[in-house]
């Protein structure tokens, strides 16, 4: 059992509490105001803590699917201590092994679902005008990507099993939700990450004209732009534990993974670790023997994680290119990207092949541990075409049902 030093503390605090309060007999009486009722949530000043609440748990969720997709996926490699870590590395994911991630995913999800249906009648007429109500729709969709992305099939509050893709349907739904209310002030940043995260499930469901247009609704001056779910060092809870286990412990590192060729990229900044000031020896893992090389693009727990950016909306376009085999066009948009982090054009390829490798690992480059990576993988190890990734080839694409969902829902067999 693992014990929290902050739990030691403050039994012994109580414990000296306990004999003051003999000498003070009332002193320090606290009447416990019970839990705050339901009813009380019905007022309009309630919506920003519903809306807070949706991005806290969208956050909580995200940083742990960046850590399970990241090794999964080639974003990164083990080199750690923990079991299920060790079997995610080699595409091994045990339903038993991913049920606080399930977990947390649907509850992001239902967090946010669920709280639009009752921040709608407080707002009233405002709904259609607040920033508060645009946020709330653009994280259901951000959740609900993240769930559509990386799951191998679904279930929705207890129902019966469905296909992920039923999650992209939504997403589309409620980024459309968010554009439309965030079109009118409008609330600038809102409507561009609502239109990549529209754009992105757009391009899943096979709608790329769609996809292309939304991407394209993102100008050129505004290619820097990233919308992002937020961490923070006020607790545990808040952290982004990606760092934790790359900084404070060496679970997770660059070395193995085809980054640790790739030098100052700063779409994909990482360090090697060495033992001693005189670099002779390199840092291990956990594991006191694979290479620790250190991902750099988080380096305090409160660092937070892209959910939207502009470049990505360049790499829809460039794919919609590539899937009409206009190589100079995907290049214009591969370059376009490139040129936001000051990195020199790359020449367009005659081969169709090569066109799509180069792309894929650009595309990489820019979503690099953003979760986001193994359902790119999953997507192109399905193509029977060029684009074709033998990456997943024997190796689990998908986090599947978790083994408490199947034990709980009475719609799933068991």
């Amino acid at each position: 059992m693992k014990i929290d030093k902050r739990q030691i503390a403050r039994l012994g605090a109580a414990l000296v509490l306990v004999g003051v309060a003999g000498a003070c007999s009332g002193f320090l009486d606290v009447k416990n105001p019970g839990p705050i009722q339901d009813a009380a949530l019905d007022a309009i000043t309630a919506v920003p803590g519903f809306v807070a609440g949706m991005s806290g748990d969208l956050s909580d969720a995200l940083d742990e699917i960046v850590r399970i997709a990241g090794i999964a996926s080639d974003d990164l490699n083990h080199g750690g201590s923990y079991s299920g870590e060790g079997l995610w590395v080699r595409g091994v994911i045990h339903r038993e092994d991913i049920n606080s991630q399930w977990a947390l995913m649907q509850k992001a999800r239902w967090t946010a679902e669920n709280g639009i249906k009752r921040i709608k009648p407080l707002l009233g007429a405002a709904y259609d005008t607040d920033s508060l109500a645009a946020r709330a729709n653009l994280l259901a969709g951000f959740a609900n990507r993240m769930l559509g992305e990386n799951v191998c099939s679904t279930t929705i509050d207890g129902g019966p099993e469905q296909p992920n893709t039923v999650h992209f349907a939504s997403a589309e739904a409620y980024f459309t939700e968010a554009i439309r209310i965030a079109s009118t002030k409008p609330f600038t940043s809102l409507l561009r990450a609502a239109y990549i995260g529209r754009a992105d499930v757009r391009a899943w469901q096979g709608n790329w004209a769609g996809a292309v247009a939304d991407a394209a609704q993102i100008p050129s001056s505004a290619n820097n732009f990233v919308y992002v779910a937020y961490y923070s060092t006020n607790s545990t809870r808040e952290n982004n534990s990606l760092v934790q286990e790359t900084y404070v412990r060496r679970e997770f590192t660059v070395w193995g993974t085809q980054w640790a060729t790739v030098f100052n990229d700063p779409r994909v900044p990482w360090d090697t670790i060495y033992t001693t000031a005189s670099k002779t020896a390199i840092q291990k893992g956990q594991d006191g023997k694979t290479n620790f090389f250190r991902q750099k693009k988080y380096v305090t727990l409160g660092d937070d994680i892209p959910l939207a950016r502009a470049t990505e909306a360049l790499m829809i376009r460039a794919e919609e290119r590539l899937i009409a085999n206009d190589i100079p066009g995907a290049f214009g948009f591969i370059n376009q990207q490139r040129a936001v982090y000051g990195l020199a054009a790359l020449t367009a390829p005659a081969s169709i092949a090569t066109a799509w490798t180069t792309f894929q690992k650009e595309r990489g480059a820019v979503t690099w541990l953003e979760g986001r990576r193994l359902w790119d993988l999953r997507r192109w190890n399905a193509d029977t075409g060029p684009a074709h990734n033998s990456f997943l080839d024997n190796r689990d694409k998908c986090i599947p049902i978790s083994l408490e969902e199947r034990q709980v829902n009475p719609n799933l067999t068991p």
